[in-house]
Parts: structure tokens; sequence; C-alpha cells
């Protein structure tokens, strides 16, 4: 199989009637509110002014400003409108939305909130039914300093070398932490009991979602000993005709599979072919004669996962 555009699975439209408040900038929440709008909610973003000098119906969004593609994209389904929340008259602007809202997502640090009136002892006491998500890089004192997907990742050992990430993984997962605070919150104040009703509050750290992205490195399953870090010969990428192959047979029958197909056999019963060193070289003299034409063939005629790539 080759690697095709992204494409996200339409949803049930099970939060229809749900209104989304967000004054989120950048990617994490975003993301969440756009995952949010998908499921049905009726989703509105609050963004600062655009800078002085910018063209009228500019964005504020640092998003908007680098990558419009993915603004758009982000935003699709979302009523933005903007404000200066520091004046009164922004205030009065966020005010109103904020009683016509079920969920109220932030991005900002606590302090930031605090001077805008938006802490949550605040917004409880003015607006007793709404649920806050609350997205910060790290919880407690350190939701105050200053981070990013990047320095996040670094601290759970996420990057490499000097090499970036391939993507913004703390963000994205973070992102769906948001979703799933949201959908948490909801149920908390619809069931019966002593929060029903009632708001809830929920901070989301991206650093907690690094965290829980890291498990598995921690467990030692991605390092280089690991089975699915580089032990595994049938857990690999190699070179072939005019670009990779992500192999995938990590299975025992995968992985016998695969050692059919590419004529590899054990010298005694009970082998473990996938743990040799002959087993990849083998594999990667295989692959390295075949074109991904002729991988994405044998992949649907054999049954194995196999994704190639440029």
């Amino acid at each position: 199989m080759s690697v095709n555009p992204p494409r996200f699975t339409p949803s049930d439209q099970s939060l229809r009637g749900v209104r989304v408040l967000s004054v989120a900038l950048n990617l994490p929440g975003p993301a969440a509110v756009m995952r949010l709008a998908d499921m049905g909610a009726a989703c509105t973003k609050l963004e600062p002014l655009p800078p002085p000098g910018f063209p009228k119906g500019s964005t504020s969004d640092p998003m908007g400003l680098y990558a419009p593609h993915a603004y758009a994209q982000l935003h699709a389904g979302v009523k933005v409108v903007q404000a200066d929340l520091k004046s009164d008259k922004g205030q009065v602007r966020l005010h109103a939305l904020l009683s016509k809202a079920d969920v109220l997502i932030t991005s900002f640090r606590p302090s930031a909130l605090k001077k805008l009136g938006m802490d949550w002892a605040t917004l409880h006491a003015a607006y007793p039914g709404l649920i806050m998500v609350s997205i910060v890089g790290a919880k407690g004192a350190a939701a105050e300093i200053p981070g990013h997907d990047l320095t996040y990742l670094a601290a759970h050992g996420l990057v490499n070398g000097l090499n970036l990430p391939a993507t913004l993984f703390a963000d994205m997962a973070g992102s769906s932490l948001a979703v799933e605070a949201v959908l948490k919150a909801l149920w908390q104040r619809a069931r019966p009991g002593r929060t029903h009703g009632k708001g809830v509050f929920h901070e989301v750290a991206l650093e907690d979602a690094a965290a829980y992205l890291a498990l598995p490195r921690h467990w030692g399953l991605t390092l280089p000993k690991g089975s699915v870090g580089g032990a595994h010969a049938g857990y690999a990428v190699y070179a072939c005709i005019k670009g990779r192959v992500a192999v995938a047979a990590l299975e025992l029958h995968f992985a016998a599979r695969l050692a059919e197909v590419a004529g590899i056999k054990a010298a005694k019963p009970g082998q473990d072919l996938m743990l040799l060193p002959s087993t990849r070289t083998k594999l990667t003299d295989f692959f390295a004669g075949l074109t991904r034409k002729q991988i994405d063939a044998l992949a649907t005629a054999h049954d194995l996962p196999l994704m190639t790539m440029a």
C-alpha cells in the first residue's frame, strides 16, 4: 500500500446541540475544536484583534500567519470572531458568548486568565453550568513556564539527535486529551448526582501528553534492543527501487508469511528468524530489488502489512 493524503472519517454528529467557545490559539486548542465541530458541536472561536496595519479580516492567530492552509482546515465549520479581551468592549463580547456556551476551551497561562477575569473560580461563580477545559504546558507552578511541543517531547526522551520530530506529537496528543476532557465533563454534568447540571473544570497539560506518548519508550519497546525499536527484522524500514517500504510483520503469522515470500528459511526448528542479523540482511536485499508497485501488489496478494513511501 502507498501513502495517501490525510483523510478524516465523518462523525456521527453526537455533540449536536453542544455549544463550544474557544479562546485557544496555535495548534492544540484549535485541533481539539476541529474534532468537536466534526462531532456536531456548534463551535465559536474568539480571537484577539489583528496587529495594527494588517488587512481587515486578518487573523491574529500565529497559525494563520505562518500556516494559513493549516489554519483554514482547523477552522472549517468554526465561527471566528475577534475582540480585545483587555478592553471593556472586548469583555462585553466575551461574556455575551460565555452566557450561551456549554464549554470554554483556553490555552493561556493561569496568570493571564486571572488578569482577564477568566480563571475558573471567577467564571464558575458567574456561570455555574459552564465547563472549562484549560490547556497548559505543564501542571502546577510549571504552567507559567514557557514551552512548546518540542520542549515537552525533549523532556521525555522523544527527540533524537539534532533532528526535529516528524510531527507535532505533544500538541496533537494534547488536543485529543482536551477532547477527552470535554466529553468527560459533559458526561459528569449530565449524570445524576452531585455534579448534575454543574460546570466542571479540567486542566490538560501538553507535557502529560508527551509523557503518555513516551510510555512505549519507557517500557523499552522502542529502544534499539526492543521489538519495535530495531531488534525485529520484520518491523523496520527498508529501501526499495525509487523509494522505501515500512514493514510491520510483527505477529508470528505475518513474520512467517514475510519470510516465506522473501525465501528465508530457518536453519533449525523453532528459530526466531526475525531476531537474526542475517534475516535483516536478506530482507534488505529482497526489498532493494523491488519497485513500490511490486511491493504494493505483494502486500495485497499475501495480506502483509507493508506501506511504500517515496
